[in-house]
């Protein structure tokens, strides 16, 4: 089964239904045909595809359509001919008069088919190849920016880890002395305590004339 992508149509996918479709108006062939073949080649549905070509591809082929439509008649009357006479000259005389019969109807010379339709063929590709090479410089100056602004995000992301390192640091170094800190005021708490306990240990009493302790300073 043949996925169906979402994507946007590029230049790429633009060209290979426009060949495709061309060839197939060539050959007498339908155009339906052709999206299906497209379809298969590029992902996606038929009817996706006939709605790229008659939406947007279709007219920047104009010309190259009247010349395979020119090509088709002429190949399906050679056919016709081949198959009624086996004169080559007969076949062969019947071709140009079609040809020119072709040309007429469609108001176009030989001249015109081989010079002035490939002139706007040209035209019309160039147009395309010049907003592809847009596109892509516009992708090239977006990715560019992209870059840029990636770079700065890392520098301010390194910047950020080194702050963040160096509170880590300052915090352990302040804990260290808070606990050291607590360390002191504990020991000096338990010499205070000693202290008093030795004072009070060092206090003497003696009986006055009347037999009452008193406290000899």
């Amino acid at each position: 089964m043949t996925a169906v992508r979402q994507d946007a149509w590029s230049a790429e996918d633009d060209l290979i239904l426009a060949e495709v479709t061309l060839r197939h108006i060539r050959e007498g062939s339908t155009q339906l045909t052709a999206f299906e073949e497209v379809g298969e080649r590029i992902g996606r549905t038929a009817a996706a595809c006939g709605f790229r070509w008659n939406s947007c591809v279709r007219k920047k082929y104009d010309a190259a359509i009247g010349i395979a439509k020119a090509q088709r008649q002429k190949r399906s009357y050679l056919k016709k001919q081949s198959s009624l006479s086996g004169n080559s000259a007969i076949a062969s005389l019947a071709s140009v008069d079609l040809e020119e019969g072709v040309y007429r109807n469609e108001t176009f010379t030989e001249e015109t088919i081989s010079i002035d339709a490939v002139i706007r063929f040209l035209r019309g590709w160039k147009s395309t190849v010049h907003d592809s090479s847009r596109h892509i410089k516009t992708l090239e100056r977006e990715l560019r920016d992209k870059e840029e602004e990636l770079a700065e995000l890392r520098s301010i992301n390194e910047r950020l880890s080194a702050q963040v390192n160096e509170v880590q640091s300052d915090y352990r170094v302040v804990n260290d002395d808070y606990k050291a800190l607590i360390q002191i005021m504990d020991r000096a708490r338990r010499l205070a305590f000693l202290n008093e306990e030795e004072e009070d240990s060092k206090k003497r009493f003696k009986m006055d004339a009347n037999g009452n302790l008193e406290r000899i300073e």
